[in-house]
């Protein structure tokens, strides 16, 4: 989950693995899986900074590792 803030100025909890994509019309618009949208305060460069540190929490994000010749 990723806490984020409502147009009304409440804070509220998204579970980042139910969205699907997050435009800017110009307010962060997050679409759920669901089809379901969300708008939010955070601007898209916020959101997409919470999702992939959850992501790299969970494990959902591989660490890529350069590895120079053998």
């Amino acid at each position: 989950m990723i806490e984020l803030i409502r147009l009304n100025g409440q804070p509220f909890l998204l579970n980042v693995l139910l969205i699907e994509q997050v435009e800017a019309f110009p307010d962060t618009t997050i679409t759920l899986v669901s089809g379901k949208k969300i708008i939010v305060r955070n601007d898209v460069k916020e959101v997409l900074k919470l999702v992939n540190q959850r992501y790299r929490q969970i494990g959902l994000t591989a660490i890529h590792k350069d590895v120079e010749g053998s």
